[in-house]
């Protein structure tokens, strides 16, 4: 039997039957639960693609994962992409590439709510590195809230890859709170961009922080001194897309 894992949640669960990237086994919903809002849509889009549905205990949901929220979905791992269907993605847009670089995370909700932040402002792809990093499991698509199931996401050697990316005249940008780096508001973060977010405590590696066009910071006033890494790398995404004219109403 392939491999196989069960999506949580009700938004994961949704977004993954709407996305239609991954194949799709069985549908576990709560014998107890009200069919109505998004788990009334929910059962639409499994009954349009024919999905084994089976009514069970709170119990065996509970045996997936205690936040269910009453439904359960089979599915086949995650579908990594390349970094070149990335780049494809931005031409088929007729944009600049926009693209997320997530250095060595390890927390699974950090992962996925930079990933909600990405698809919410338009990134074109998300970069992982192969190794030492959450990948794209479960808890990582219910954190996005579904968000993981609309982005291509790729897993590559990091230095390698942002090479590639600068070769395409793509700038490189690092997110570091650290002396050398430059405030955020002294930096254009227009055109083809890629941003480079290090992970909890430990930041952007050494060998990837030297591949970087340019470090940024985001200022501070209060008497924390950092900003948690999901936080910071959604402000500077925003940023990013406004600078790029992503919700320009003209």
């Amino acid at each position: 039997m392939a491999s196989r894992e069960w999506l949580y949640g009700r938004n994961a669960v949704y977004e993954a039957l709407v996305a239609k990237r991954r194949a799709v086994y069985r549908l576990l919903v709560s014998e107890t639960a009200q069919i109505k809002g998004r788990l009334a849509e929910i059962l639409h889009l499994a009954h349009q693609r024919n999905i084994p549905l089976d009514r069970v205990s709170k119990g065996a949901l509970n045996s997936i994962h205690p936040s269910h929220q009453g439904v359960a979905l089979q599915v086949e791992p995650y579908p990594y992409m390349h970094l070149e269907d990335i780049l494809i993605r931005s031409a088929e847009r007729k944009a600049t590439p926009f693209l997320l670089l997530l250095d060595v995370l390890q927390d699974p909700q950090n992962v996925g709510a930079l990933l909600r932040t990405a698809e919410g402002v338009g990134v074109h792809g998300v970069i992982l590195p192969l190794r030492e990093t959450v990948e794209i499991t479960p808890a990582v698509v219910n954190a996005s809230a579904g968000a993981s199931e609309h982005l291509l996401i790729a897993r590559s050697n990091l230095a390698q890859a942002i090479e590639i990316l600068k070769q395409r005249e793509i700038w490189i940008v690092g997110l570091e709170d650290t002396p050398e780096a430059q405030s955020i508001e002294q930096v254009s973060l227009k055109g083809a961009l890629g941003i480079v977010v290090g992970g909890e405590g430990s930041g952007i590696r050494p060998l990837v922080r030297r591949t970087c066009d340019v470090l940024i910071r985001l200022p501070m006033k209060g008497k924390i001194h950092s900003y948690n890494a999901a936080v910071a790398g959604s402000i500077v995404l925003f940023w990013a897309a406004v600078a790029r004219g992503e919700f320009s109403t003209a």
